[in-house]
Order: C-alpha cells, then structure tokens, then sequence
C-alpha cells in the first residue's frame, strides 16, 4: 500500500480499496481470495514483456546468504515480470525483461527486499541451436546437393583420422548417424530434419498445453486415475488438427501420429520421431482415445519398450544443449529409423550379420555378480563352458547398465546427426518502438544500424511531427541503446524494447570455427 497509515477493519464497503497481509508465505504472484472453494479464480494479469534477460547473484559475504535467499523470493513476489531460478549449479539467477528492469530490480534488491551488498555477473543473453535445409543452390546459381554429401563425408573422414570419432559410430551422405552402443548389443539410427517455422512457434506456445498432456499420459502410463476436464481434451485435439495441418506433405505423412516425446524438458519445441519399422509404441495422443484404441505390439515392441525411456532420455539431455555452444535446441525433429537389439553371442560374430532380441534375463548377465564361496564352487562344477563365459560377462560389465549405455548413445547420435546439417544460431531479438521527429531520423538510423538493427516500417502520427519506427534488435545488441539513441537525438528519440521472437543468424565458417574454439 502506498499510505503509511494502515487501520484494522471488519468489514469493507463496495468500491473501496484496501490492502490484506500475513500472505506472503501463501501466494507466490497473484491468486484469488474466497471464502468458498466453488469461486472461480480471476485471471492472472498478462504481461508483454517476456523475462529474457539474465544474470547470476551472490553475496560478498557468504555469510548472508539465507539475506539474499529470503531478498530473492520477496522480489519474485514484489514483481510479476521478474522471474528467480535456481540452477543445477546452486547459482541464484535473476531474470528480467530487459537492461533498465535488471538494473531497478538489483537497487530494489539491494535497498528494500535483501539489504546487503550483492555481485553481480555480467548479462547472460540466451541463444538457441537449429538446423536449417541444405542450400540448392548457392550464390553463382550451382548445384550444390552433390558437394553438400562430399563435404559430410570428408567431414568424418577428418574426425575420424583426427581420433575425434570412435569406431562404432558411422554416418552416411544423407546425414543419416549410426551409433552402437559400446558393448554392440544395441545400434540407433538417427536424422535431424529442420522443422517449419509455423510448428515451432505453434510448440513454443503451447509449452503449457504440452506440459498437461505430459503430466497426463505419465498417470496414464503408472496406472493412476486421473480425472482430465473436458476442455483440457479439447485443447489437446485442437493442438494436434493444428499439427497435422501445419505438417503436410509426403515427408511429413503420419508425423503427428508417430512423435514419440517433445523435448527438452519434455515440453519444448522438438519433436523426436518413432520412424523405427516394427516398433508400435501408444503415442503422445493416446490420452485422447479414452480406452477405444488398443495398440497389438509384436514380441520385439515388447523386447524394445523396456528401454524406451533410455531412447527419451539421450533425447532430451541432446536437446538441452546442443554441440555449437551448448545451448537449447530450437526447431529440431529427430527421427529413430532404427534400433536394433541383438544376443551376447551374435555381438562376438559381426561378421553374420543376423540380428535377435535379447530377453531381460540376457541383459541381467552383464550386470556386475558378486558371487559367495558356495556359487563360485557350483561354477567351477558346472563345466568348462560356463568358465568361459564368465569373462566375457566381465568385459561387458566395465561399460555399464545397457540403459546407461543407450541413453549415452542416443545423445551422441542425436548430436552427431545434428552437426550433419547445417547448424545456425538462432539471437534472441527485441521489437523496438521508437517515437522521434523528422530532425532525428537519420541519427537514429545510425545507431540502429550500427546495432546490426532493421527497421521494418515507419509511419506520421497525424496531427504531429513525430514519426513512429518499428524495428527488431537483437537483445544482444540492447545494452546502452537507450542511452545512446537519446544522447544522439538529444532525447528527441525515446525507444521501447519488447521481447518479441527467435531469428536465424547466418553464420559464416570463421564464425563457427570462432565459436568451437571457444
């Protein structure tokens, strides 16, 4: 409340404004206050400006910080816009919608919520990884799908002479990665296929919706019931008509059908694919058929479905950070064309080439067996066959859990058959508005093209001098604009940045060899 005076009530008239404590261990940033449970909430206010923004914190003296835990969670609450995280590292990050809101959040921070002395890293300005489709042609109208296949197969042929590729790991001129696992009993196939720019926007605003179906079919999959409201369904089937809409053509046939899981964190804005022949598995829409569709799996769906979580899982380590520079993916759909278990025995004779399904009890050999006086006595008994075995139990041992080894090989097959296409960044950009006269406009082209700025239109307000020009900048870019666009108008030019989208940023090859070595 802005008085300082403040007088206890019972009751309070219609039209008046007043203020209720003792709720900041309850509500987190805004909720709605009822005597009965019946009542239905009031929408939470909706903010334009997305958190995009941020920096990492820490006291100076580490002794104060449950000071700026308890400063941090007062400002999460104090500020809708304002976002706090705490990271896998223990870092406390703040994130804000831009420059001027970081810098009025840290002076609240240090003034009224913590009260200490606080450091501050630099601004942490997120990027984004994608693929994008392999030019046709290049800038002298030649041919260059042929010369895009030679380049990935030199490509290997370096990093494998470089020691840089292991021996179990193969791609092909397509782009399509052939990973074994490192004991050979288990081989995926993986392509990274760019998605279109509508179904990725469509995925990135539905995270939410795309988080209830997540959370839906994972109560569906432990066998808990789960009572789902009508207009959830409905939403849900609207998301996939909308997919199938936007997925059309012979590449993209029963796509919707077939996504396996969205990722990362289950909900982002990739899709992993179940292109593998044979393998029926209930998909991410199962939830909407309520019992009338029954999947008939085959006896290798069931052999495979014991390890589909170990599939998801390198698929979402893969997307949470890609190969450039450890970011997010953005825009990725990679498809499973094959896997493939095969016997202990059939790994030793590569050369048969004969593929079979390995039961639970066959895995369960090469686990680590720590055996008393008595069994090792009843192996001795059991013959010489069973002697020679157990060393190879032993040597199949030292890589670990079968699941273990295929979470690891799916997150490198999906790394390596994203780097088989072309890679490009994708910089975080700001919508900026800006309201300037016609004295000014070119100064404030300048800066805006110095800041790697476009401008998209410009028009008169009527009745005025003034001119409105709308532009994109990359939030990279952002720091100091406003200042400097106002020192060189005279303040005759007033900016407002808002978060706005993700754009593909051509990268030269000096500019990726740049970004691997750093």
């Amino acid at each position: 409340m802005l008085t300082s005076l403040k007088l206890p009530i019972s009751t309070m008239l219609l039209l008046r404004t007043s203020g209720v404590g003792g709720l900041q261990e309850c509500v987190l940033k805004s909720a709605t206050l009822s005597t009965s449970p019946a009542c239905p909430p009031f929408t939470p206010l909706n903010f334009e400006a997305t958190p995009i923004v941020r920096v990492a914190i820490e006291p100076i003296h580490p002794s104060e910080m449950p000071k700026l835990v308890r400063g941090m969670r007062l400002l999460n609450q104090a500020d809708p816009c304002a976002e706090v995280l705490i990271q896998e590292t223990g870092e406390h990050v703040l994130v804000t919608a831009g420059e001027v809101h970081l810098q009025r959040c840290l002076d609240d921070l240090r003034e009224r919520f913590a009260k200490i002395e606080i450091s501050v890293s630099k601004p942490i300005i997120p990027f984004r990884e994608t693929v994008v489709r392999p030019p046709k042609v290049d800038m002298v109208n030649e041919e260059l799908g042929k010369q895009h296949k030679v380049a990935i197969i030199h490509q290997v042929k370096e990093e494998a002479s470089q020691g840089r590729l292991s021996d179990n790991l193969h791609v092909d001129s397509s782009g399509l990665v052939t990973l074994d696992t490192p004991n050979r009993l288990s081989t995926v196939s993986v392509r990274a296929i760019p998605l279109p720019h509508e179904v990725t926007c469509l995925l990135e605003s539905s995270s939410e919706l795309i988080r209830t179906l997540e959370q839906v079919n994972m109560s569906l999959r432990e066998g808990k019931s789960l009572d789902v409201s009508l207009r959830t369904l409905e939403a849900i089937a609207g998301l996939k008509t909308q997919l199938e809409s936007l997925l059309q053509g012979r590449k993209w046939r029963n796509t919707v059908e077939h996504i396996w899981a969205f990722g990362p964190r289950r909900y982002g804005p990739n899709i992993l694919l179940n292109s593998v022949e044979g393998y029926q598995r209930p998909s991410v829409w199962h939830c909407l058929s309520r019992g009338d569709k029954v999947i008939e799996a085959g006896a290798q769906a069931a052999q495979l479905r014991d390890f589909d979580n170990s599939i998801i899982s390198g698929f979402q380590l893969a997307t949470l950070a890609g190969p450039m520079c450890e970011e997010p993916l953005m825009g990725v759909c990679f498809s499973v064309e094959r896997w493939d278990i095969q016997s202990s025995g059939q790994s030793q004779n590569q050369d048969s080439g004969e593929k079979a399904s390995i039961s639970p009890e066959d895995i369960a050999h090469h686990k680590v067996e720590r055996r008393s006086d008595t069994s090792q006595a009843e192996g001795t008994a059991a013959g010489p066959g069973h002697a020679r075995r157990r060393p190879e139990a032993n040597a199949a041992d030292c890589y670990g859990p079968v699941s273990g080894q295929l979470i690891a090989a799916m997150k490198e097959a999906c790394r390596h058959a994203f780097q088989a296409q072309p890679q490009r960044l994708m910089a975080a950009m700001y919508t900026c508005e800006i309201m300037a006269t016609a004295e000014v406009l070119g100064r404030m082209y300048g800066v805006l093209g110095k800041r790697e700025g476009r401008v998209l239109h410009e028009e008169m307000k009527e009745g005025t001098d003034m001119f409105i020009i709308k532009a994109v900048l990359p939030v990279a870019e952002s720091f100091g604009f406003a200042d400097e666009i106002r020192k060189r108008t005279s303040g005759l030019a007033s900016p407002q940045l808002v978060f706005s989208h993700w754009e593909v940023n051509s990268l030269t090859d000096n500019n990726k060899l740049q970004l691997q070595q750093h």
